[in-house]
């Protein structure tokens, strides 16, 4: 090889590399920030968790520490974006928020997309070079998801790193399943669609399932198996979710007045309300 070509090629490896370190490390923006939050909220992917979408806020804050939150889409469907609003809102109030698939994404997931996210955080929070290196609040995990989302958190939430496990329209498909529940060990939270959803009479039937002592919230609004998602920030749905995710991840009391007790705040109100072990 003469000495020019050995030359070009040494610059044409040299620029792949540094292609490829470009694309692990630059985020890659989609859409406007959104959320009613104080960190208005993007989302990115990258090629070290390629096949997810991760949620952040756009200007992420020096002075907090942002919790995990892992997301199961609805019909296990490999799209990052799916969800966008109610994922947009989680962020905005300080959380990372890693949703199964990639952008517009297709084909299918499992709940290891799940456990996958939560290692990939904990990794970037010490990487040298990441954005998020020191950001991120690795004892604080959420696994959540929407209908076969919410069985796929399910099934992420026997790992002992689960802080708290979140089901949208979701319940166990089969008795044969249930032994699942007994896996459960961290705070839990349905928010269902009422009598209309279709999930609606397994997931009661797993309230009654639930290990003994397990902290635990039902709430049921008369919207159906499609919730509020569709509607900005996710509707009341990404209300009550971001609420419940301030007072289990960030300890915030106040938040947790909408859950706990007689006279919690969605106790008299559209919201049909459970509560087990709750204080």
């Amino acid at each position: 090889m003469n000495l020019g070509r050995f030359v070009r090629r040494v610059i044409t490896v040299a620029a792949a590399f540094t292609l490829i370190g470009t694309l692990l490390n630059a985020p890659a923006a989609y859409a406007a920030p959104g959320g009613s939050g104080p960190y208005p909220a993007d989302y990115e992917t990258t090629l070290r968790l390629w096949n997810h979408t991760v949620y952040r806020p756009e200007n992420i804050p020096a002075d907090i520490r942002m919790p995990i939150v892992a997301w199961g889409n609805g019909a296990c469907r490999a799209d990052g974006t799916w969800f966008e609003n109610i994922l947009k809102e989680f962020a905005s109030h300080g959380f990372l928020v890693i949703a199964n698939g990639r952008p517009g994404g297709t084909g299918q997931t499992d709940a290891e997309m799940l456990t996958d996210a939560i290692d990939w955080a904990i990794a970037e929070n010490t990487r040298i070079g990441s954005k998020y290196r020191g950001r991120i609040d690795t004892t604080k995990i959420a696994v959540m998801g929407q209908s076969c989302g919410g069985i796929e958190a399910y099934e992420a939430s026997a790992d002992p790193r689960v802080t708290t496990t979140v089901l949208y329209n979701s319940g166990m498909l089969s008795d044969a399943e249930n032994w699942r529940l007994s896996r459960l060990h961290a705070p839990i939270a349905y928010f269902i669609g009422g009598p209309t959803d279709i999930a609606y009479e397994n997931a009661m039937d797993d309230w009654n399932r639930l290990p003994s002592g397990l902290p635990a919230f039902m709430g049921n609004l008369d919207v159906g198996h499609f919730g509020t998602f569709s509607q900005p920030n996710g509707g009341e749905f990404g209300r009550v979710g971001s609420a419940w995710l301030k007072w289990r991840l960030k300890g915030d009391t106040a938040a947790g007045r909408l859950f706990v007790g007689s006279n919690c705040g969605l106790c008299g109100t559209e919201w049909d309300v459970r509560q087990k072990n709750l204080s």
